[in-house]
């Protein structure tokens, strides 16, 4: 079965990547898994409850923050919310891109930013007493600077919170050199950019303003002009990656200086989205995170639930960060 899907997949990549979601011609949704395939039982996630779940919900909702949780439906909110974490995304909920694995809405013209959103986020994050917290955002493409400014106005705002480290996944930004320099001089602990794919699915995975090189050189930016950041990507499975395209992504990262990486199952969101081509098993992920030891990541989570923002790093990153002699 494996063989049969992979044979396919030439078809889907000869498809032209679409700026935002559109209905998935049949001879994609035939070339993956159904919709409604049941999901191993690896997949499996309990329901959000309990009181630190509901004070992290309304918090953030009283504040009027959206969430990367809530609107990518991340599978592992019940525990991240639960255990008193969120992974907060700027900027609205509107993106500019539209990615084919992606459940954010998208608009060529979202709402304007709220300027008041980064101190609002540093409002939440202190009432909910974290010493962790993730920022990411949506693509702000319409504005000059990619949103960089208010982005780095948020983790200026968060920074002053004693004790508090601050990990962001940004935007690429276009590849913009000056862009990146504000995140980097804003002073974030640790910088997140998702190569997402391997580079031949990217034209069919990522929307046509992102870009597998782009993405390598935003985090090779980083990590040579601004030494003290760790850096971190994350990769995709079950999209019809072969195993070596994996591993030549995994040394591609570690060229461009990344220090850590992360390995998820794809889920599909919707029928409007790239199929599922695979599951991957708990075996082949532990694998995979051999290789990435191997390969010299400092930290690799890898496994079927393991997102980009999981907090399955987080105590590593502490350790890695004060061994560094940061405060």
């Amino acid at each position: 079965m494996e063989r049969d899907l992979r044979k396919s997949l030439p078809v889907l990549v000869a498809e032209p990547a679409a700026a935002a979601p559109t209905p998935l011609r049949p001879s994609l949704g035939a070339a993956g898994l159904p919709v409604r395939a049941k999901k191993p039982s690896w997949l499996r996630v309990g329901v959000g409850g309990g009181k630190r779940y509901e004070q992290v919900r309304q918090t953030l909702a009283s504040l009027q923050l959206h969430t990367v949780c809530a609107e990518a439906h991340c599978p592992n909110v019940a525990e991240c919310w639960g255990g008193g974490t969120a992974t907060v995304m700027l900027m609205g909920d509107v993106c500019t891109r539209g990615c084919r694995f992606c459940s954010v809405k998208t608009s060529a013209h979202p709402p304007p930013l709220d300027p008041d959103e980064p101190r609002h986020l540093a409002q939440a994050v202190g009432r909910l007493q974290l010493d962790y917290i993730v920022v990411t955002s949506v693509d702000r493409d319409d504005l000059p600077d990619g949103g960089a400014g208010h982005f780095a106005e948020a983790i200026v705002e968060l920074k002053r919170i004693p004790g508090l480290l601050v990990e962001v996944l940004t935007p690429d930004f276009r590849g913009d050199p000056e862009a990146v320099r504000t995140i980097g001089r804003a002073g974030p602990d640790v910088f997140a950019n998702n190569i997402e794919t391997v580079r031949r699915l990217t034209p069919v995975v990522r929307d046509a303003k992102a870009g597998y090189e782009q993405t390598l050189a935003v985090l090779r930016r980083m990590r040579e002009e601004f030494r003290g950041v760790v850096t971190k990507s994350s990769i995709m499975l079950g999209l019809g990656e072969r195993e070596e395209e994996v591993l030549e992504t995994m040394r591609d990262l570690r060229r461009a200086g990344v220090d850590i990486l992360t390995l998820g199952q794809y889920l599909r969101p919707s029928a409007w989205h790239l199929p599922v081509l695979e599951w991957i098993t708990p075996d082949r992920f532990r694998a995979y995170r051999r290789l990435g030891e191997a390969e010299g990541f400092r930290y690799v989570a890898s496994g079927p639930l393991v997102r980009s923002s999981y907090r399955a790093g987080e105590l590593f990153v502490k350790g890695e960060i004060a061994s560094q002699g940061h405060p």
